[in-house]
């Protein structure tokens, strides 16, 4: 455990050193602003949207099926 902590606290002291912490922090800072910036989805508009995705797929999954079925029984029989 000793060993893994000097190692990271060598790797952090280089990163340090080289400037990297400090883009890291102006990074996480920056995309903070931008996530600020987005409009996000009420929860009526969340719910709809999750519906209709869920919907589709479950379509889609049965469109497969049946279509999987009818060659199976087309092509094999």
């Amino acid at each position: 455990m000793g060993v893994w902590t000097g190692i990271t606290l060598v790797v952090f002291g280089f990163l340090w050193r080289q400037g990297q912490i400090r883009r890291l922090s102006v990074y996480v800072q920056e995309t903070r602003e931008e996530l600020a910036k987005c409009s996000w989805p009420s929860w009526q508009e969340l719910k709809g949207s999750t519906l209709l995705i869920a919907l589709t797929v479950a379509f889609l999954g049965v469109f497969v099926c049946v279509i999987d079925t009818l060659l199976f029984h087309l092509l094999i029989r």
